[in-house]
């Protein structure tokens, strides 16, 4: 196994929220997203609190640089999802996305901005929030799941993801656009791209029942296949227990699939067999979190940049 890829950073910036709350503004078209209200306001809070500290020192103690920022105000519901608001890229570059609900436009912050231009090299800084009045929205890589081996961008079709941000993105960057439509086993639009696929260097996780067309499907598959990846087809079930919303990254030992302790749990023994070929999964205990209908691989904006 290559221990470096171009796929798998390994470093990461996480947001610790204080206190957290599912988001109201964006229950709306994300069918993922519960209210909490079993735990109580307060106590949900706490244990999202908690759970943020504990996923930080896990990946830190597995030789993953994490940088983590504070969010102490309710402005914020969604902050601890960072991987919408901003991406990094080889070569220097920084993208900052247009956000579809307004609260979570309150997410960009500059002091994240500043760290990465004082401790990476940063060459320059592509700002696309001012999309956002002419109702133009794609939300990071949340909206994208990037191979960025093959430089393509896979997006499903949503209000987070609109085609001619997309295709600013991809001319920027350099990544061809490979949009479609996908629907959960309810009909529901699916709101995100990275809750049903997950990019690493020699698999792909992926809801191929999800993808409408039949034909955008093969070619998906078939694309995949060509870079010499195993694809590994997830169920709706385990599409709705997030074991597609993972991250590979880069540890001390080699890499490392981050994902959910329930996203691990809804695995068949033959996909932990085909994952642990080429990376070791490191499981986070996050239920409180994934009340707001994300997980591991949304609390994590990886860095593709090299330190000063």
């Amino acid at each position: 196994m290559d221990r470096h890829s171009a796929q798998a950073p390994s470093a990461v910036i996480m947001i610790r929220p204080h206190q957290f709350s599912p988001n109201e503004e964006t229950a709306r078209d994300n069918a993922f997203q519960q209210s909490g209200d079993e735990y109580g306001k307060d106590n949900l809070a706490k244990f999202a609190y908690a759970e943020a500290t504990t996923a930080a020192e896990i990946m830190e103690n597995n030789g993953i640089k994490t940088h983590v920022f504070e969010d102490e105000t309710n402005q914020t519901p969604d902050s601890v999802f960072p991987n919408n608001w901003f991406s990094t890229h080889p070569g220097g570059h920084v993208a900052i996305y247009p956000m579809f609900a307004e609260n979570r436009r309150r997410e960009r912050r500059y002091d994240v901005v500043e760290m990465l231009k004082t401790d990476y090299r940063v060459q320059d800084i592509i700002d696309y929030s001012g999309l956002e009045p002419d109702g133009l929205f794609l939300e990071g890589t949340g909206a994208m799941v990037l191979d960025h081996i093959d430089r393509v961008a896979y997006a499903v079709k949503s209000n987070r993801t609109d085609p001619v941000a997309l295709e600013r993105f991809c001319t920027h960057f350099n990544y061809e656009p490979m949009v479609f439509d996908a629907l959960d086993e309810n009909g529901m639009p699916v709101y995100h791209t990275n809750v049903l696929m997950c990019i690493a260097t020699d698999f792909v996780m992926i809801g191929l029942d999800m993808i409408v067309n039949q034909d955008r499907r093969n070619e998906i598959t078939e694309r995949f296949n060509s870079t010499g990846r195993h694809v590994i087809p997830l169920t709706n079930d385990q599409i709705a227990n997030f074991a597609g919303n993972a991250l590979e990254l880069q540890g001390r030992d080699g890499r490392v699939l981050a994902l959910s302790s329930r996203a691990l749990c809804a695995l068949t023994s033959e996909q932990i067999k085909t994952i642990e070929k080429s990376a070791k999964l490191l499981p986070l205990e996050i239920p409180a979190i994934e009340l707001a209908g994300g997980s591991v691989r949304c609390m994590l904006a990886g860095l593709h940049l090299l330190p000063r």
